[in-house]
């Protein structure tokens, strides 16, 4: 498999987290399109680092994958303690910090 196939996957899995959290108010799907960008870039870190043969993009990727292992518990713990306080999961609806 090629640089431009790996990358060009990662572009198109990059999109399709970036319209998905735009497009979508779900909080749990927004962090599930958090995590489908951090794994593109993860995918493109890969090919790169195959392609120019060094070990420096797989250590990035571990650096990632922890932040991402990090952000996904402690969203998913904000997400359940937003459900328990206003029963919705809706963002449009999550509303009470604003002024």
């Amino acid at each position: 498999m090629s640089l431009e196939h790996v990358v060009g996957l990662g572009i198109v899995l990059f999109a399709i987290g970036a319209a998905g959290f735009f497009l979508r108010s779900n909080t749990v799907v927004l962090l599930l399109c958090i995590e489908v960008m951090l794994n593109a870039v993860n995918l493109i870190l890969a090919g790169f680092s195959r392609y120019l043969h060094g070990t420096e993009g797989q250590v990035y990727i571990f650096m990632i994958m922890t932040v991402a292992a990090a952000e996904a518990a402690v969203g998913l713990a904000i997400i359940v303690a937003l459900y328990r306080l206003l029963k919705t999961l809706d963002m449009s609806r999550i509303n009470f910090l604003k002024g």
